[in-house]
């Protein structure tokens, strides 16, 4: 691990006391003369981290991304979107199966979180040799940033009408992105993979996996299809922190503004890998999280079964 120099410690000590004393512009001006230096800061809970500058441009935050407004949205037009904290091999496995077997005209966008394990410069590699990838790395990590605000800024950060949001582990083996995108319309804001369904019979504490295709309470974000439109009128909620509940969430969130979620009639040719961003996360913070999320559900949704899809 390289030492940080004495002169980048004492710049960010002398940030941290400039944010102390609200000197917001005296604390930017050291940020960038930390950045010059070769240096990221970042801010955290016991005051701040340093970490070496990677080889490629990468903001402290989602909110100095300069995202232009992207307008109404591209018509036909498809974004596939990919959370990525770490896991290198993972990452190439998944992005090279969506390379062959994806819509050739889908773009792929990438919110690389952290840097983790070196996967940004694996990202570079990739999209370097395919112009359709498009990379933005931001220095925090994705507890601090938040499930929820990542993919929020994935769908605002691209003009189309489709959003694909999935999950490293999902390896297509065939064209799993027209089937859901095709789903869209007439009134179907979300598609996915995995549908669901709410257990009345135990007054909302659960949901059962969904065995007959068509329209569903709620799908899983391991694969899913968006209508941007949709999207973007009635966003996750930030609160949602980790994964697990919040896609069951926002689900709800859209039926109850009138949108359908449905789950296609047909078999999508896709399978699932080791799912790190379950069984490899931190277990108190992923039940902690879990539990605020699926707290919220019921606070806001339990009870009201006329939101629900009809019942076969």
């Amino acid at each position: 691990m390289v030492e940080v120099p004495d002169s980048v410690l004492a710049l960010a000590e002398q940030r941290a006391r400039a944010r102390e004393a609200k000197e917001w512009a005296l604390a930017d001006q050291l940020r960038a003369e930390i950045g010059h230096a070769g240096w990221l800061v970042a801010d955290t809970a016991a005051g701040f981290e340093l970490s070496l500058k990677p080889p490629f441009e990468q903001y402290a935050s989602l909110t100095d991304i300069p995202v232009p407004d992207v307008g109404d949205v591209e018509q036909g037009a498809i974004s596939i979107d990919l959370i990525v904290d770490g896991w290198p091999e993972d990452v190439r496995a998944c992005i090279e199966a969506l390379l062959t077997h994806a819509p050739t005209a889908a773009r792929i966008n990438v919110l690389d979180v952290g840097n983790i394990d070196g996967v940004g410069e694996e990202l570079e590699q990739l999209a370097s040799l395919h112009p359709r990838i498009k990379i933005w790395h931001v220095g925090r990590n994705l507890h601090d940033i938040g499930w929820a605000n990542a993919l929020n800024f994935l769908i605002r950060a691209d003009a189309a009408a489709a959003h694909v949001l999935m999950d490293i582990s999902t390896i297509v083996t065939g064209d799993a992105i027209t089937p859901l995108v095709e789903a869209l319309g007439a009134g179907v804001v979300l598609t996915g993979w995995r549908g669901v369904n709410v257990n009345t019979d135990d007054a909302w504490r659960s949901f059962v996996a969904a065995e007959i295709p068509g329209e569903v309470d709620a799908v899983l974000s391991y694969l899913m299809a968006v209508d941007a439109v949709a999207a973007r009128a009635t966003p996750l909620t930030a609160k949602a922190k980790f994964y697990r509940n919040a896609d069951l969430e926002w689900s709800l969130m859209l039926r109850a503004v009138g949108g359908k979620v449905v789950m296609p009639a047909m078999e999508l040719p896709c399978h699932q890998t080791r799912h790190h961003g379950y069984f490899d996360s931190d277990t108190d913070y992923r039940e902690r999280e879990s539990r605020k999320t699926y707290d919220r559900i019921l606070q806001n949704f339990r009870g009201k079964d006329w939101l629900l899809a009809p019942r076969k």
